[in-house]
């Protein structure tokens, strides 16, 4: 059985002209190929399997998906890096 845990991308390079990508998922960083998904950029969530990008999410499915993994105890308790996203800036306006 494979599990689909959400990865966020944390650095994105080219290696032998193939866009490849470290993720972190759930606190545990891989090395991902991102030849199917080659648009893909830092800070994108997706899910990996085999090493490469198959499908990309959006952040507020990859968090949720993250906190019932945790509620069901099936990843660790504590948040990992990825969700530790810079927050995004509002406008202000005076």
């Amino acid at each position: 059985m494979c599990l689909g845990i959400p990865g966020r991308i944390v650095e994105v390079w080219e290696e032998r002209g193939t866009r490849m990508a470290r993720a972190d998922f759930a606190g545990e960083t891989r090395k991902v190929c991102l030849a199917y998904l080659p648009d893909l950029q830092v800070g994108d969530y997706i899910l990996m399997h085999a090493g490469f990008a198959l499908t990309r999410l959006d952040e507020e499915d990859a968090l949720a998906t993250l906190e019932l993994m945790r509620r069901y105890e099936v990843i660790d308790a504590a948040p990992a890096q990825e969700e530790a996203a810079p927050a995004r800036e509002e406008a202000v306006t005076r």
